[in-house]
């Protein structure tokens, strides 16, 4: 199973270079799981960058994935996370996320760097 992080599902939707590193996961639909707070990310930005036709577009592509809510053990988990790597809110739920999950995390995301179980590609 994969979760792809807020960052990679931008790239891959603004098909950035670094777009790259999550097409394999992103055109497997079957092996994702989407947390709640991912799908809320994804569709803030492209909403704020775009018009509200690309951000649903961008939601229900997004929706193919298992999508998880946030759970109160899910909570728990994301806050004990949260503070074993000083992470904020949001990516704290995503690796519980993929941790409940036993999801790879794909993500351009620093906060995610040297995690186990996280695939982290630089932006530089």
């Amino acid at each position: 199973m994969n979760v792809v992080d807020s960052s990679g599902w931008l790239a891959y939707f603004a098909d950035e270079p670094h777009a790259k590193h999550f097409h394999k996961q992103l055109n497997t639909p079957s092996t994702l799981v989407i947390p709640t707070v991912s799908l809320y990310e994804v569709f803030k930005v492209v909403l704020r960058e775009s018009t509200e036709n690309e951000a649903l577009q961008v939601a229900a592509a997004m929706q193919k994935g298992k999508v998880v809510e946030l759970s109160t053990s899910l909570a728990m988990a994301a806050s004990k996370l949260s503070l074993k790597h000083n992470l904020p809110m949001a990516d704290s739920i995503i690796l519980a996320t993929a941790r409940e999950y036993e999801a790879v995390l794909w993500t351009l995301d620093s906060d995610f760097k040297n995690i186990k179980g996280v695939k982290y590609f630089s932006k530089k």
